[in-house]
């Protein structure tokens, strides 16, 4: 059994003993730990809170839980249901509630779930705000209303047609010129609430044919969600059969793109935000910003603009307060991760989705002429489970220690530049893993770079 609390929120496996799991009692704990925040937060105001989920299967009963745990607070609920996880960040402010809880445990399997938390603003918790609010996380201090002050509930069906109606104001999206290129796009929902909202999208947006693969929202992952290359064959064989313009695989909370370029090849996880900040910044310039193990593509698309890149550790709200120090008029992450802030501070696949077709359309070019215009680098990535007992912080140092020459970026884990190649060491925010990502301008040497360092630290854990 796994739980673990980080600032991509409290996530683990579901049962197990209290402690060890996803338990009924953890998500009371910190449920209550995250009501009585807010409740300090806003010590003068009746706190209104913004809940959706994704469409797995233990969804339902851990949104009971919380609700109706939070309503014994005296919080308000306004249940979205099924919903993105970034049209809940966009509903938080649009509703004016205080806070809001996503249940989903993004691209993890079916027996995970998690409460992912969001401040006043629809954004994650920083790391000050993630702190004070685990100051709370004791059950027995809770002070929870009388029967006649419990909390009221009120189910809100209309979020992700709010979402969408946003996305349509935006600038940059041009309903007219995707409605004109005819397209024909595949998507592949994995049967999660991506399969609501992503159909929905392209038919406000004009395009004319969609064929859904698993789209049907009932949380029977049909296989790995996680959008990677690997567990998208059936898409990328879908699109080259039916010679569709683009496919699209959405992660089970909607927060993550991948594309299928025309010919079933994968566009590449990491250069979803490329390609939309090479269209972003030709129409609004501006500096961008992205995680520290995201390609260098970005850096290099958005210098060729004459704009400056910045680089943050990882984990989406460490993106979004870089891109606010800086100013970034896109950012994201290299897991398919767009965060367009003229809408919300926040990934969100939908806005990519239609920034990536109004760029196509405008383009009159096929995906893969697209990726042939953006810098070409390969990133191998690895990754190491983790024991109980290992000292991660003092293998990274011996590690940083052995490249001592190299320029070294401990921001997050290690970081070590050879010139055009990198690799980044770093604990998982949301797994028992360490992520080894490396690379280089060919699949050769960035895949040798990540073996070579995979070998250092399994040794250092071996002497350990």
């Amino acid at each position: 059994m796994t739980l673990i609390t980080s600032i991509s929120g409290i996530r683990g496996t579901l049962g197990g003993k209290p402690g060890e799991g996803l338990s009924p009692v953890d998500i009371m704990k910190f449920t209550v730990a995250y009501g009585e925040w807010l409740k300090n937060r806003f010590p003068e105001k009746r706190i209104k809170i913004l809940i959706g989920r994704d469409a797995r299967i233990s969804g339902p009963i851990v949104n009971k839980l919380v609700t109706s745990t939070l309503q014994f607070m005296g919080i308000d609920i306004i249940d979205a249901g099924m919903a993105p996880t970034p049209t809940i960040g966009i509903g938080v402010r649009e509703y004016q509630c205080h806070g809001g809880i996503i249940l989903t445990a993004s691209h993890n399997p079916k027996n995970w779930n998690a409460l992912k938390l969001l401040n006043e603003k629809g954004e994650f918790l920083n790391t000050a705000e993630g702190e004070e609010m685990m100051k709370y996380s004791h059950v027995e201090n809770a002070v929870f209303a009388p029967v006649e002050k419990t909390g009221s509930y009120t189910l809100e069906e209309g979020v992700i047609e709010m979402h969408i109606e946003k996305i349509l104001e935006l600038d940059l999206v041009d309903t007219e010129a995707i409605a004109a290129a005819n397209f024909h796009v595949v998507v592949d929902a994995v049967n999660s609430v991506g399969g609501i909202a992503v159909p929905m999208l392209l038919d406000a947006l004009g395009v004319k044919k969609v064929t859904e693969l698993f789209c049907d929202p009932n949380g029977l992952f049909p296989h790995n969600p996680e959008p990677l290359p690997e567990n998208l064959s059936i898409l990328s064989g879908e699109v080259e059969k039916s010679t569709a313009q683009v496919g699209f695989a959405l992660d089970p909370d909607v927060d993550r793109l991948a594309i299928v370029c025309n010919n079933g090849e994968m566009f590449g996880e990491e250069y979803t935000l490329v390609s939309v900040a090479d269209y972003i910044l030709q129409h609004q310039p501006g500096n961008t910003a992205s995680n520290l193990s995201s390609t260098q593509a970005l850096k290099d698309i958005t210098e060729k603009h004459g704009q400056h890149h910045y680089a943050s550790a990882v984990g989406e709200i460490n993106v979004v307060e870089k891109m606010k120090d800086v100013n970034a008029v896109i950012g994201g992450e290299g897991n398919g991760g767009v965060i367009y802030p003229a809408i919300h501070y926040g990934r969100d696949a939908l806005t990519g989705i239609a920034l990536f077709l109004s760029h196509l359309a405008k383009s009159k070019k096929t995906v893969v002429g697209l990726k042939k215009g953006l810098p070409d680098y390969f990133i191998s990535k690895h990754k190491i489970e983790l024991s109980k007992g290992i000292d991660l912080g003092a293998i990274l140092e011996k590690i940083a220690n052995q490249y001592k020459k190299q320029k070294i970026d401990k921001t997050d884990g290690v970081k070590i530049h050879f010139d055009k190649e990198w690799v980044h060491l770093r604990k998982s925010n949301t797994e028992p893993i360490i992520r080894i990502y490396a690379e280089s301008d060919s699949e050769v040497k960035s895949e040798a770079l990540a073996k070579k360092l995979l070998n250092d630290i399994s040794n250092l854990i071996k002497e350990s």
